[in-house]
């Protein structure tokens, strides 16, 4: 294979793609222009929008935030560009109060909502005249709007004041913004958001880094961005500077220890920088949100949402802001043009994390996390076979009337970055890394699909060469189910120590040798041994395991939920009462969803579940609560 990587090389030098320095044993980037942006179709399954006929192409906002209505009044001012000759503009809604619409900000004019459903909402469809360059909304959300959280102050750390904090991946923008809600529209905007004073508004955009008096904050955002990345939390926050282009938000409690946590980051931004280009959007802050946030992180353009599940003190968890990172060139740079190609932002992504991790701890352990990615992805593929969707472990997955969030499953994150490694390490890291800089530079501030990329990778990478192909198979990676024949299988030394002790453990009541490696394991090689215990393991045994390492009462939300997912599925009942902790106070939907999952496949579980979640529900954000919803009996609500 290396023969071919070789081969590949040369004919690209020959071609004037790529051009070889002998002395710095480097690879100029190709020139991809041939494959122009404008040429890409966009089209969306998931939106009412006409984007293709009239586009949105800035936003000025102007919104007061009501905590005790748990409201948002906003008007929204559209500026438009006619792609064609359609004489309505359509935006996507859902569950909004449309008061009013003006044209060119004056004249009011008659809009009316179109069909819609209990999916998507209801298009909002405005007639535009030949002069028509602007489009104003006047409008209000609903307090149970899907992208947004309401915190009484009891569900905050600092228990005194309200929080709020939004969530729009996938299709949740609509719900708090009449919008084009597509990632393959972009759009610049500038906001004026009024809160109560003693509260900090913060944006997907420049940021202030203190409150004012009289609660009035003003944004930007001048790089253009889909409706998802939008985004706005309020709260009782602080800001500490952790770079000359970094910091960190948090409730004035939580700020110590987060900055602690985060101080790599400007190192991050450098090793990222150097590999695939200069950060191009200005300020990367990182906001700690209350433990009620759905996911692990949300890449909002300079500001990234995280969860304060990853604050473990030590650390290990620091992928996930890498994960983030990451997005400011995959994904929020160049974006997949919808929701079904979703593994375009999450395998590259996944994949330059990876990278970061390599630069920042050494290969030995990302390697780590590369092995945790693939055991993953294994258990992902059968699992989703069992359940008949096969289809969905595609990469590329059909979404036609269907939630966006059921694309969401580890399979583009963890299958696109298996694929894309195996790129790398078919024609060589620098050959690939050449081919990643120039595709960012390229299509920056753009959409990109599936078609195009196969497109970009069969000219640029393959290249006529026909071995090469047979070995990529990149049209089984990306439009076939399951795992290629040609999968990478990431193998660390550290993980086969660790499955060395644990059998000898299981096969026997000696626990001594296990002991005196565990105390200088890391997250990773905890979660590699709870995860590949036996299935039948004994109560005894984990009873034993519990006594010395104490991991029922572990600080450290990963091995949490691993453990109790492991004592849970053998009815190890000392677990219950922190089970029941954790999940009335962490609203992370990667932690939830497998814990209730278990919890209900037996009757004694299932009251369990049905009790915490009564109690639970409340806490968490819609994207969690409506898929737990499907786990939990309906009747216990």
């Amino acid at each position: 294979m290396r023969q071919n990587a070789i081969g590949f090389f040369a004919l690209l030098i020959l071609t004037s793609l790529f051009t070889a320095c002998d002395s710095a044993k480097t690879v100029q980037e190709p020139n991809l222009t041939d494959m122009s942006v404008d040429s890409i179709k966009i089209s969306d399954p998931n939106s009412f929008a006409n984007f293709n006929e009239v586009r949105v192409t800035h936003l000025n906002w102007s919104a007061g935030v009501n905590f005790d209505q748990k409201t948002i009044n906003a008007r929204a001012i559209w500026t438009i560009e006619r792609v064609g000759n359609n004489d309505e503009l359509i935006l996507d809604t859902k569950n909004l109060n449309v008061h009013q619409v003006w044209l060119n900000d004056t004249e009011e004019v008659e809009f009316r909502m179109g069909k819609g459903n209990n999916l998507y909402g209801q298009p909002l469809i405005i007639p535009l005249k030949e002069d028509t360059k602007t489009v104003k909304i006047a409008y209000s959300t609903n307090p149970e709007a899907g992208a947004l959280q309401w915190l009484d102050p009891v569900q905050t750390a600092g228990k005194e004041k309200p929080f709020l904090f939004t969530q729009s991946q996938a299709i949740l923008a609509r719900t708090w913004l009449p919008c084009q809600d597509g990632p393959g529209v972009r759009f610049t905007y500038d906001a004026t958001v009024t809160v109560p004073s003693g509260l900090l508004a913060l944006m997907s955009a420049e940021n202030p880094t203190a409150k004012k008096e009289n609660g009035s904050y003003t944004f930007s955002m001048d790089q253009p961005v889909p409706s998802y990345l939008m985004a706005l939390a309020v709260g009782d926050l602080e800001y500490k500077k952790l770079g000359e282009k970094s910091g960190v938000y948090a409730e004035p409690s939580v700020l110590p220890k987060a900055a602690n946590e985060f101080e790599n980051i400007p190192e991050m931004i450098r090793n990222t920088e150097a590999l695939y280009g200069p950060y191009q959007w200005g300020q990367y802050d990182v906001l700690v949100l209350p433990p009620s946030f759905p996911f692990g992180g949300m890449e909002n353009p300079r500001l990234t949402f995280a969860t304060p599940t990853i604050l473990a003190g030590d650390k290990s968890l620091m992928g996930l802001v890498a994960h983030e990172l990451a997005h400011s060139w995959s994904g929020n740079l160049v974006t997949n043009a919808n929701w079904e190609d979703i593994w375009i932002n999450e395998g590259f992504t996944t994949y330059i994390e990876h990278r970061i991790m390599e630069a920042s701890r050494g290969r030995e352990y990302s390697e780590m996390l590369a092995s945790l990615t693939y055991q993953d992805l294994i258990k992902e593929i059968e699992q989703l076979n069992d359940e008949g969707r096969a289809e969905d472990t595609r990469l590329h997955i059909n979404l036609e009337a269907r939630d966006p969030d059921e694309g969401l499953t580890g399979i583009p994150y963890n299958k696109g970055y298996l694929f894309l490694r195996k790129i790398e390490e078919t024609v060589g890291r620098e050959t690939w890394d050449a081919f990643l800089s120039a595709y960012f530079s390229t299509y920056t501030f753009h959409s990109i699909n599936s078609s195009t990329l196969v497109d970009l990778l069969n000219t640029y990478i393959v290249a006529d060469d026909s071995d090469l192909a047979d070995t990529l198979k990149i049209d089984e990676w990306v439009y076939g189910e399951g795992l290629p024949d040609n999968a990478p299988v990431p193998v660390t030394e550290r993980f086969q120590k660790i499955n060395t002790l644990s059998n000898a453990f299981i096969q026997s009541d000696d626990i001594t040798e296990l002991t005196n490696a565990a105390s200088e394991w890391t997250t990773h090689e905890w979660l590699h041994f709870i995860n590949n215990l036996p299935n039948d393991i004994s109560i005894e045994k984990l009873q034993k395991i519990d006594e010395v390492f104490d991991l029922t009462h572990s600080s450290n939300a990963e091995i949490q939920a691993a453990w109790y997912l492991v004592s849970i599925r053998q009815d190890y009942e000392v677990v219950y009462p922190e089970v029941e902790d954790f999940l009335i106070h962490v609203g992370r939907r990667k932690f939830l969803t497998p814990l209730y999952t278990a919890l209900v496949q037996t009757d004694k579980g299932r009251k369990l579940a049905e009790k915490i979640y009564k109690e639970a529900r409340p806490n968490y954000h819609p994207v969690s609560y409506q898929t737990i919803d499907k786990i939990v009996s309906e009747d216990s609500l």
